[in-house]
């Protein structure tokens, strides 16, 4: 019996040292060098995969954002360029927005600091959004001005394009910034240059989709022999419903906007 007992307590002795050997080989391993990097890496990338759905957003925005260089100019060429004997060549219009740009970004840092500071980065992108549906709704009331003046025989002046283009630019400035420093805030410490390079690729990507939007709707919009919204001649055409369309596209992702912005400030306490 004694014989058995103490073999009993030998094994218990020997299964409590492999344990303790066990835990200790445990805990060294959960907080070696190599594990503790592979963990914060994989915290880096959740970070950056949250940003992911704002993101998004952020390329139909950049669609609509894109019509400075496409159909604001062709817009421009079919109004009256002349004011008395001075020509005003329609692509030259965006040397005006990025010129209200820069005198917005001056007001921005100072006479506006003390206001907008005290809104957070998604709220200033979030204001962002709403200015660019309110350009679309000014792009699509000036054309179809302009569509009226063509009837009634009095060419519509091109400096009506300075309100959609004025417009434009305070949402860049807006949108934009609040961009940078929002992707460039919350981005992992080790990726801030990868977050910010991927934000900007948005402007690219709506680029491309631009052209495909305008592609899809030349093709939907001219069955049947039509001349469609979007047509050689203008005049012909409906390039006013093509703003509308790109209002309401607007419109909706400033919905889909909010709701991502609030699902992430209240994920992430920001306020």
């Amino acid at each position: 019996m004694m014989m058995y007992l103490l073999r009993a307590l030998s094994n218990r002795s020997a299964d409590h040292k492999a344990a303790n050997i066990f835990s200790e080989t445990k805990e060294g391993t959960s907080q070696s060098p190599g594990n503790e990097s592979a963990v914060a890496k994989a915290e880096e990338v959740k970070m950056l995969l949250r940003l992911f759905p704002i993101w998004l957003t952020s390329i139909v925005y950049s669609v609509a954002y894109a019509q400075l260089g496409t159909t604001f100019i062709q817009q421009g060429k079919a109004m009256h360029t002349k004011i008395r004997s001075f020509s005003i060549p329609p692509a030259s219009l965006v040397a005006f927005e990025i010129l209200c740009v820069i005198l917005l970004v001056l007001l921005y840092n100072t006479i506006v600091a003390m206001t907008v500071r005290k809104l957070s980065l998604l709220q200033r992108m979030g204001i962002g959004h709403f200015l660019m549906i309110l350009a679309m709704a000014v792009a699509a009331i000036v054309e179809a001005k302009r569509l009226r003046s063509v009837n009634s025989g009095k060419p519509l002046s091109i400096l009506w394009q300075l309100l959609q283009y004025f417009v434009v630019a305070a949402s860049e400035v807006f949108f934009y910034i609040g961009q940078l420093e929002f992707f460039y805030d919350q981005g992992p410490d080790s990726m801030k240059s990868l977050s910010t390079s991927v934000s900007l690729l948005t402007i690219s990507l709506g680029s491309y989709l631009s052209s495909l939007v305008l592609t899809l709707v030349s093709l939907a919009t001219a069955r049947g022999g039509g001349a469609g919204w979007i047509s050689h001649d203008l005049n012909e055409g409906h390039l006013d419903y093509f703003f509308w369309l790109l209002g309401t596209l607007c419109l909706l992702n400033f919905v889909c906007y909010v709701a991502c912005a609030w699902k992430y400030a209240v994920e992430n306490f920001i306020w």
